[in-house]
């Protein structure tokens, strides 16, 4: 059964989001909604990630509050940085941060991270993945800046994932 549907809930949601688009029931969106819900999933199924393993669920909390407190910080600092862009102009950077993260998992949510705190755009991953090219709006201090990403974001997700 798994191969038929290798995953049941994905197909049943892209068949209800077929019918819901086209906002009509009638026998040819009924079945063409069907064969893209059975044929999207087995299509797709290299590209899905690899089962998550989550190895202490406790460091999620803590991860999600220190992300949360980052991203309150990280809008007011850049909104300050804006509105004094002619007194005092952002230190804009692209910096190299050494990572030990390894998990596709973990990457994923890494970037996420990046992306959602204000200042921050993940530009580039190696291809061996041992080095992130990140541009910071704002930076005094790079060493400082590395060590707060590897504590606060690197370190949770490998207890998490690894």
């Amino acid at each position: 059964m798994k191969r038929l549907f290798p995953a049941p809930w994905l197909s049943l949601a892209l068949w209800v989001l077929w019918l819901l688009l086209n906002l009509s029931l009638s026998a040819g969106h009924i079945l063409l909604g069907a064969a893209l819900a059975f044929l999207a999933p087995i299509m797709f199924a290299p590209l899905r990630p690899l089962p998550i393993k989550i190895h202490r669920p406790g460091v999620i909390i803590k991860l999600f509050l220190s992300v949360g407190r980052d991203v309150i910080a990280s809008n007011l600092a850049v909104a300050w940085g804006v509105l004094n862009l002619r007194r005092c102009p952002p230190r804009s950077r692209f910096i190299k941060i050494p990572l030990d993260l390894r998990d596709a998992n973990g990457l994923a949510a890494l970037s996420m991270i990046t992306t959602v705190v204000p200042g921050t755009i993940w530009s580039e991953l190696a291809l061996d993945r041992s080095v992130l090219l990140l541009h910071v709006f704002d930076l005094d201090d790079e060493a400082r800046f590395i060590e707060h990403f590897k504590t606060a974001y690197e370190r949770p997700l490998m207890e998490i994932f690894e």
